[in-house]
């Protein structure tokens, strides 16, 4: 095998994830799903997905990356309590943003990461932004993804509504034209291929049925979400962020994150970058190249500024 050979074959070893399984503070069990070695001389990158989502949400981007760096870097994605692989938590009060905020801390810390590029899609980026505002030196550029520090309450009344309640589909194509019938007005560009994908990364087979990857209890954390009384804004959450490169992703038909709010974050972060990503809402799904690369070349500058 020459050299050229020897090289793909590493890359395409790197590119496969394992998965990590460490303890919460309270040891409850945590799954970190991983690629690349852990000393990997890169800067690494840290995935943190939304409310109801799992690290599956990461396996395209990640496995791109992987195999795109020219430094070896190790990429990992955090299955928060209560979803993917990680523990369900026995009691539903600790699915909350300061739980999860020491988990993730617990997590860098098992991990010995002092210093990472952090990917947030919507919950993932307001942990993200929370983090800044606890552990500024850790965080070497963000990657907010359709979130910033105003959520709109219309989306969020939406989210509210499907949290916990999703239907019992008989199969995986089944469970596609239940996610086509919720998301389709947001992600209109999506194949039939993308829908089967999607309903994948969704729901897992178990016991003969299909059932969502997450504790339907997380529906208890939007108990309170009422159209009428915004969620408090994290502006000082996000200017903690302030030394750091940030890039925001939006989906052109995000209910989320508003333009308004794009151009208020732009105002507060000089250097902010934005993207828009067209035919998706909330959250954008980071498997496009085109989109892929830009968030390849965003990595590879923060490290070059490391």
């Amino acid at each position: 095998m020459d050299a050229r050979s020897t090289n793909m074959t590493a890359r395409t070893q790197a590119a496969r994830p394992h998965s990590i399984f460490l303890s919460a503070p309270d040891g409850l069990k945590l799954h970190v799903r991983a690629w690349g070695p852990r000393t990997a001389p890169g800067l690494p990158v840290v995935c943190l997905p939304g409310l109801a989502r799992t690290t599956a949400d990461f396996d395209h981007l990640a496995a791109a990356l992987t195999e795109a760096s020219p430094p070896p870097r190790a990429i990992f994605a955090l299955d928060y309590r209560g979803r993917g692989r990680s523990d369900y938590d026995r009691n539903p009060a600790n699915y909350s943003f300061a739980v999860e905020l020491n988990d993730l801390i617990a997590a860098l810390t098992a991990l010995e990461i002092g210093r990472a590029v952090f990917v947030g899609t919507s919950r993932g980026g307001l942990l993200t932004m929370l983090l800044a505002a606890a552990r500024p030196a850790v965080i070497a550029g963000a990657i907010l993804n359709d979130i910033g520090p105003v959520i709109e309450p219309k989306g969020l009344v939406r989210i509210k509504g499907y949290v916990g309640k999703l239907p019992q589909p008989t199969s995986f194509e089944d469970a596609a034209t239940v996610l086509r019938r919720l998301f389709g007005a947001q992600f209109s560009a999506l194949t039939d291929d993308d829908w089967r994908a999607f309903a994948e990364r969704t729901f897992d087979e178990r016991g003969g049925r299909l059932v969502p990857n997450y504790d339907p209890r997380l529906a208890e954390t939007l108990r309170g979400v009422d159209v009428e009384q915004p969620l408090p804004a994290l502006w000082n959450e996000f200017d903690a962020l302030a030394a750091a490169p940030v890039t925001v992703i939006r989906g052109a038909n995000s209910d989320i994150l508003s333009p308004a709010t794009v151009k208020a974050m732009r105002a507060r972060h000089k250097t902010l970058k934005t993207i828009e990503v067209p035919g998706q809402g909330h959250a954008p799904l980071l498997a496009e190249p085109a989109l892929i690369a830009r968030i390849q070349a965003f990595i590879e500058a923060c490290e070059r500024a490391v």
